[in-house]
């Protein structure tokens, strides 16, 4: 029996009353619709994990909504009932609602619901009577799911993940769907193409508990590791070695954004990186592709950038991140959504924006939305809060989150998922103020802050090391402007009234990758390293730089 939970793609397995219970984590955000696609391909049903708080959230509809699509039953499970001023029932009746709007069936709406808590270790069919372990979620999971199907037959397992070994290397991994396979078996690889490869299976695993177990043989309903095959892609089929049959590949949404990725060029490139050349950046990003099927990698007309495709911001921001903690540098542009041409018409994706925002900064909220083009759809109290949900363009949706924080005091709760191609909508305002770009390499100093602290808000803190063309703060006017802050206090003999007053400074703004990514602009980089996330223009020099604008000011 295998179960899929709304979280990172991994699989596990437990034993319980003489029953392997398959547990298959997914990602529950939309950018992650490759991965969730396959990874439901294994499941025989779902359960459907819910905060008692806060009900369910707008990525819990994306993997709902394909599991239902697919045909899958689920088993709600709401939990952190120990909370205070949690409402189980009410949560449970929320569900209920979403799964009405997502068209589910009437078998799909006689799900069970078990609650409980997690972090207190027990689950229960009633709220009020806590138990002191997870049986009845167990128990429920063998008696409303159904075991897996045996189908008799040739062989056949669709590719759905790549696991890698440094003594084996590429491992397939996928469920069993009909026949079985053994160790030393001769068999076909259909490819998505529909071409044929002749291989034979050199070791099999199943997945035990939180690792791997080698076995001989695997049957109809396993989820299984393979190695053997030299050259295989997801959504091939493994399948008998006279007769191939191959199964339809998996469909999986198209990326909505891209991004320039480029080697890390900046005067500190190489300090603190292990993998800095343009081949490290580009056989990294090409073994990427191969397990993460909704990412694509085009060339560009330099030899040290590659144009990245990917479903979202969080989505390449992810990658970006696991590439920075594995040691690599680099440097990446601003993300742009892809405009389709459509019977002569531009368009555009589109997104579902919900935001739970403090009643009094709901005004504030619904102007900067619609400034970004958004269109308010709904609009309803949550207690102390406003729901307010918008259809706005995936463009709309870069350095939204800045604004929107700021503007409620960090209280708003964001969130978004793709919707659907829609006509495109016109030129969006982009970020209202310039930037403090820095004069010169150095380190800063708390003297030249401190007198700068008119200009804007800074980004570096003193002491730190900095070169010239960074980005080092925001600006309090729309145009940027070039300062520094290297020098330090000139020390003279003379005493004055004054001149021994006490520095004092704002804290300096922190920025994750993905606030970094939506903060800049056109004409600006971020670069990448394991020790640091900075912000850049792309050409460094002042005067080659107001060159340039003279020079696209005249061509237009």
């Amino acid at each position: 029996m295998n179960v899929v939970l709304p979280f990172f793609s991994k699989n596990v397995s437990v034993q319980y009353k003489g029953t392997k219970i398959n547990i298959i984590d997914t990602p529950g955000h939309s950018d992650f619709g490759g991965e969730v696609e396959r990874v439901l391909n294994m499941a025989d049903g779902v359960l459907l994990l819910v905060d008692a708080f806060e009900g369910p959230m707008p990525q819990t509809r994306f993997v709902l909504q394909k599991a239902l699509q697919m045909g899958l039953t689920a088993i709600v499970v709401v939990n952190k009932v120990d909370k205070p001023n949690c409402t189980p029932e009410e949560t449970q009746e929320a569900v209920f609602d979403l799964f009405c709007k997502l068209d589910a069936t009437e078998k799909q709406l006689g799900f069970p619901t078990i609650y409980g808590s997690s972090k207190n270790g027990w689950m229960s069919t009633d709220w009020l009577k806590p138990t002191t372990d997870i049986s009845p979620l167990l128990d429920t999971i063998l008696s409303y799911f159904p075991e897996a199907p045996a189908n008799p037959g040739t062989p056949q397992m669709q590719i759905t993940s790549i696991d890698y070994s440094t003594y084996t290397g590429k491992i397939a991994v996928g469920r069993m769907l009909r026949g079985n396979l053994k160790v030393g078996m001769p068999i076909s690889l259909v490819r998505r193409d529909g071409k044929i490869d002749k291989a034979r299976v050199k070791e099999l695993y199943t997945f035990e508990g939180l690792g791997k177990k080698k076995t001989e043989e695997v049957q109809t309903g396993d989820i299984c590791a393979l190695f053997g095959l030299e050259k295989f892609e997801i959504g091939d089929t493994v399948t008998d070695f006279e007769n191939p049959e191959g199964l339809k590949p998996i469909a999986i949404d198209e990326p909505t954004m891209n991004m320039l990725f480029t080697i890390n060029n900046s005067p500190f490139f190489g300090k603190e990186g292990k993998y800095v050349t343009s081949r490290h950046l580009r056989e990294r990003l090409i073994l990427e592709t191969e397990k993460n099927l909704a990412l694509r990698v085009e060339e560009t007309n330099s030899p040290d950038a590659l144009l990245v495709y990917g479903r979202g911001i969080l989505h390449l921001s992810i990658l970006i991140e696991t590439m920075r903690r594995e040691g690599y540098e680099l440097q990446v542009g601003q993300p742009k959504v892809i405009i389709k041409e459509i019977e002569g018409q531009k368009y555009e994706p589109y997104e579902v924006l919900t935001i739970d925002t403090p009643i009094d900064s709901a005004s504030k909220a619904i102007d900067i939305v619609t400034q970004h083009k958004g269109d308010l759809v709904m609009i309803e109290p949550r207690g102390d809060y406003q729901h307010l949900e918008f259809n706005i363009p995936s463009r709309g949706l870069i350095g939204l989150r800045n604004q929107m924080l700021t503007a409620t005091a960090g209280e708003a709760i964001i969130a978004h998922r793709f919707a659907e191609f829609q006509p495109y909508k016109g030129n969006i305002p982009g970020r209202n103020a310039g930037v403090l770009i820095s004069m010169e390499k150095g380190v800063g100093t708390a003297y030249s802050i401190d007198k700068l602290q008119d200009r804007g808000r800074f980004f570096v803190n003193p002491g730190e090391e900095i070169y010239g063309g960074q980005i080092i703060g925001e600006h309090i006017r729309p145009d940027d402007l070039v300062i520094n802050i290297t020098k330090a206090k000139q020390l003279t003999n003379m005493r004055a009234s004054g001149s021994d007053t006490a520095v004092k400074l704002a804290p300096k703004i922190e920025f994750s990758l993905e606030e970094a990514l939506e903060y800049i602009q056109e004409d600006e980089y971020v670069e990448v390293t394991p020790k640091s996330i900075r912000m850049r223009k792309i050409v460094l020099d002042e005067n080659e730089r107001k060159r340039k604008e003279k020079s696209s000011v005249v061509n237009a």
